[in-house]
């Protein structure tokens, strides 16, 4: 669980040890066989049309930049609780939230940044149009937002729970 106040990150101990956890094996493990992977792809002879060395060049590419990410978010993280049950939305909680004030027409994520983003629910980060408008709402009260095609829209707050996941 995480919560972003300017360049700090907020999260959860749990949270923390799973992105320190995940920086360690890229770092170690991961480098090791990328660099194998790249070794013998360039032992099978011309690399300008070598797809397997491309490929495990484009890898090593995307995990150094994933350590680069890893690194300055742990740098700047502080380990917390999470967030009290106020009735208000803040990062960290799991907003539901209604179209147009339509309650059958309705949304639960978790408002939190992307490194904590799972495939068991929804995930829009508090800088998002939709995580901006609706944080630091009250339940019951309706946010605005702007859509990609720049108009308007309306949500209302209907619950926003500490995120226990």
């Amino acid at each position: 669980m995480t919560q972003t106040s300017d360049n700090v990150t907020w999260l959860t101990q749990e949270a923390y040890n799973q992105l320190k956890a995940e920086l360690e094996y890229l770092s170690g493990p991961a480098r090791t066989e990328i660099a194998a992977k790249i070794a013998a792809a360039r032992e099978e002879g011309d690399l300008r049309e070598n797809g397997g060395y491309h490929a495990a060049k484009e890898e090593q590419g995307k995990q150094e930049l994933r350590v680069r990410q890893l690194t300055q978010l742990l740098e700047h993280a502080k380990v917390g609780e999470a967030p009290a049950v106020t009735g208000v939305v803040a990062p960290g909680m799991v907003v539901t939230i209604a179209f147009d004030g339509d309650e059958d027409d309705t949304l639960a994520f978790l408002l939190a940044s992307r490194e904590y983003a799972s495939s068991d629910i929804e995930t829009y980060s508090p800088q998002s149009p939709l995580g901006s408008g609706v944080n630091g709402k009250k339940v019951g009260e309706d946010a605005e937002y702007e859509l990609p095609n720049g108009k308007k829209a309306s949500v209302r707050i209907l619950d926003a729970q500490p995120y226990q996941g």
